[in-house]
């Protein structure tokens, strides 16, 4: 333990070098510090090189990378947290298979057609797509996943996507005045249609496809499914793998679906189980686990591990602060702005401004995290407007921001006041996990200070994953200030995650124009690439302007993969799938 808080101390001291009130990010007593050593995700490979014969009925061990027990809302309908994602992924899947552009293909368990006028899609679901025990997955099973979706006691957040709330009828069928959702119709057993109020160019990325099994939930309440048995303990899918053995919170065992629609896969099973960001490089080395999603932070220790590959992209996700401004109003489902604390814009601009992302993604993450400027990643390459610069380290213009909007230091002792000269303090909320989660909250805690803000830490400690997000969904009131990121799905329509009428708006922030430009994004007139592009760079320099949350690193996606592992890739133009990952002996190779 006083080895890696000594690693952490270390750590820490060497950001906050750059994170002085009177220096800047390169200079330090007038002398060049030295470069920090820096990687490329462009140069990483995104698929593992191994030439050998598959076994029949090889098992993968596979690391979810986390310091916290895994939640264990097992449905793509409920789920909220990235490490119920990654244990989806093995048993149930979208209805659609994505090209490299993330759009629909007919490559799927389903295929569609979409109507002239672009507001219709019609999907047929292939006949050998059944669920785990046996019963076909059909076209009431997909209406099914909307019904529960769309219904008054779902306790979900996925009635925030915009295409969703945009199909005819939902808004009845929501209010509890239909009992059907108007706008899909089964047809036949496989064959159901979709129809929408507008014409919407996310229908071709971001359609949820997700069915649920309505002969296996349909006895249970709705309000009650998240919580139910179904879900948390025995839940089935139609995916490669059927799960077997659930430990709640550390482990999950999964065997071969023989019946699986795209064939049988290479692998007799998968055991996933829970590894520490502390361990996982020696969990690797010993072969304990053959893959895992392996933090960014740790690369340089494990670069030239000999019985590992590493792989990656980067990734469809960004880290943000955000600004608590309001709450979430359940009873009219949308988000009201009405805390006064940070409605001055030129205080959160302030406070962008006050940290050195470059400091941290060079020193922190040697340039495997980089400086976000757009709440638009670079992973969407047309859509991301690199001209936008975001809020690069300045801690001089903070405090003239600071001054201007009235945040002086009265007292002389460093600290500011707000503008009715009253005692201001931010209370911060970040999470626990890896040995750098302690230092990167300081970290962000200093850069404050310097330009003469009181932060400290909700409750004087970080907050483990799944009550940090407890707390930011329910808007606690002891929360100002929280360091999170979002996951930005293959859709790149940020509706989702900043609309009015959204949980997932966190921050709670609210603005017409931002209304405006988000409608306009997924409106008919959006099918034009060259539109849409257009009005998502208006909307990054609006929310550059705004700044109800601050962006701070893009990130990239790195897997250490063991290497008999054959067939696994995080290439989203490959067709390679789970079905296809295999391994080419009975044991992992160890590092010596």
């Amino acid at each position: 333990m006083k080895k890696k808080w000594l690693a952490a101390l270390a750590a820490l001291l060497l950001v906050l070098a750059g994170c002085t009130s009177n220096s800047s990010t390169t200079a330090e007593g007038g002398k060049s510090k030295p470069a920090a050593q820096k990687e490329d995700i462009s140069k990483f490979p995104m698929t593992v090189k191994n030439d050998g014969k598959i076994i029949d009925g090889g098992v993968l061990k596979y690391g979810l990378v986390s310091d916290t027990p895994f939640e264990g809302t097992l449905s793509y309908a409920f789920y909220t947290g990235v490490p119920d994602a990654e244990i989806l992924q093995f048993f149930d899947e979208s209805l659609f298979r994505t090209n490299g552009d993330y759009e629909i293909t007919n490559d799927g368990a389903a295929t569609y057609e979409l109507s002239d006028d672009k507001k219709t899609m019609t999907i047929r679901i292939k006949d050998n797509v059944n669920w785990h025990d046996g019963q076909p997955v059909t076209a009431e099973d997909l209406e099914y996943a909307y019904l529960v979706i769309g219904h008054k006691d779902y306790t979900g957040v996925r009635y925030g996507d915009a295409l969703i709330q945009d199909i005819v009828g939902m808004d009845e069928y929501h209010s509890g005045k239909a009992d059907k959702i108007a706008g899909i119709k089964v047809i036949d057993k496989k064959t159901l249609t979709i129809t929408w109020k507008h014409a919407n160019p996310s229908v071709l990325t971001g359609i949820w496809a997700y069915p649920l099994p309505k002969h296996y939930l349909k006895d249970v309440p709705i309000k009650q499914l998240a919580q139910s048995d179904k879900i948390r303990k025995n839940p089935i899918g139609f995916g490669p793998f059927k799960v077997k053995k659930i430990v709640p919170g550390e482990s999950v065992e999964f065997v071969r679906n023989d019946d699986y629609w795209a064939g049988k896969p290479n692998l007799a099973g998968v055991i996933l189980k829970v590894v520490s960001p502390q361990v996982v490089l020696q969990a690797l080395k010993k072969g304990d686990i053959d893959v895992a999603e392996f933090p960014t932070d740790q690369y340089l220790n494990a670069k030239g591990t000999k019985n590992i590959q590493f792989i990656g992209k980067i990734d469809l996700a960004y880290n943000y602060i955000g600004f608590k401004l309001g709450h979430w109003d359940a009873k009219k489902q949308e988000n009201v702005m009405d805390n006064p604390k940070f409605q001055n814009k030129k205080l959160r601009q302030a406070m962008a401004y006050a940290i050195n992302n470059q400091e941290v993604a060079d020193r922190l993450y040697h340039g495997l995290r980089f400086p976000a400027t757009t709440l638009i990643p670079p992973s969407f390459p047309g859509y991301h407007d690199k001209t936008i610069k975001g809020y690069t380290y300045n801690p001089e213009k903070a405090k003239q921001l600071l001054d201007e909007a009235g945040y002086k230091d009265v007292n002389g002792d460093g600290l500011r006041e707000d503008p009715n000269g009253k005692k201001f303090t931010i209370n911060f909320l970040s999470m626990s996990g890896g040995d750098i989660a302690e230092p990167l909250a300081k970290f962000y805690m200093q850069c404050w200070k310097d330009v003469g803000l009181d932060v400290q830490l909700v409750d004087g400690r970080l907050a483990e994953f799944n009550s940090f997000y407890d707390m930011v969904e329910k808007d606690d009131p002891k929360v100002d200030v929280y360091a999170a990121a979002w996951g930005t799905g293959t859709d790149v329509d940020p509706y989702g995650l900043y609309g009015r009428n959204v949980m997932f708006n966190y921050s709670r922030w609210v603005n017409e124009k931002n209304d405006e430009l988000l409608e306009k994004g997924h409106s008919e007139q959006a099918f034009d690439k060259e539109y849409r592009r257009k009005i998502y760079s208006e909307w990054q320099k609006l929310m550059n302007e705004e700044v109800p949350v601050i962006p701070t690193l893009y990130r990239s996606a790195i897997y250490a993969v063991n290497n008999r592992v054959a067939n696994f890739t995080v290439d989203p133009s490959s067709k390679l799938t789970w079905k296809d990952v295999g391994v080419t002996s009975e044991q992992p190779e160890v590092s010596e």
